[in-house]
């Protein structure tokens, strides 16, 4: 499994940045992982639109899905161009009505959701779920090709329940959004010790901090991780890889 980050800020992109985006790819499958603001412009550096095999979304806040419309288009003129055959699927929670009808757009996208209480299979990845706490519905992922297991915890405060969930996962990828003596719980989000001890607690064998913070230095994020997780720990950039 390969794992491109595209997009790691949280809340809006900055100068030359993109919200959250994640590319995974494994036996020559592409599945991107939310498709926030910018993510669509950085994702063609790596990958072609049109070879894009599926999109799956966390939620439905703008740093997540504000490139949806944007990727429906690109959709739209590859079709025109006759580089895009098959309308791609686009994988949302059913629980906002409103926003599953905007994943379709006729011939181009195909709007489908995912039942968070059971296990989906897309291509050659397997999708487990777990609500998290945020303002609005919102779940984290566990991802697997057969070989490696990735946790996504999209956006949410610190639960216990994430430990189990993160059982011994290759790698975790751990929303960060507030530096360690600040409580990210009102907003839904997590701080850097919280990350920390979340993959310590749950044995993972690397830890990336993403949707990270407008303001301080990141550097003292991970630094700040590292207190707690005896483990690697990497901060979520464009273009980081992990595997292979």
């Amino acid at each position: 499994m390969k794992i491109t980050v595209i997009g790691h800020w949280g809340g809006f992109p900055s100068a030359d940045g993109a919200t959250s985006g994640y590319l995974f790819q494994s036996n020559g499958y592409s599945l991107l992982v939310d498709c926030g603001s910018a993510v669509l412009s950085k994702l063609q550096n790596y990958l072609p639109v049109e070879k894009l095999d599926a999109v799956i979304l966390s939620h439905y806040h703008h740093d997540h899905v504000a490139d949806i419309g944007p990727l429906q288009y690109a959709r739209m003129i590859g079709f025109h161009l006759g580089k895009v055959e098959a309308a791609l699927p686009i994988y949302g929670h059913p629980f906002d009505e409103e926003h599953v009808a905007k994943l379709t757009h006729p011939d181009h996208t195909e709007g489908k959701t995912y039942d968070p209480e059971a296990t989906l299979s897309i291509g050659p990845f397997t999708i487990e779920f777990l609500k998290t706490v945020h303002p609005v519905v919102c779940y984290a992922m566990r991802i697997s090709d057969g070989e490696h297991t990735v946790v996504y915890t999209a956006d949410s405060s610190f639960v216990e329940e994430f430990v189990p969930f993160s059982d011994n996962a290759d790698l975790l990828i751990s929303e960060c959004n507030f530096y360690a003596d600040q409580d990210g719980t009102n907003a839904g989000h997590m701080n850097s010790l919280e990350a920390g001890s979340l993959a310590e607690k749950a044995n993972v064998k690397h830890l990336m901090l993403t949707h990270l913070p407008h303001f301080g230095d990141h550097k003292e994020l991970k630094e700040q991780a590292k207190t707690i997780f005896q483990g690697p720990v990497d901060l979520a950039e464009t273009g980081f890889v992990w595997g292979k």
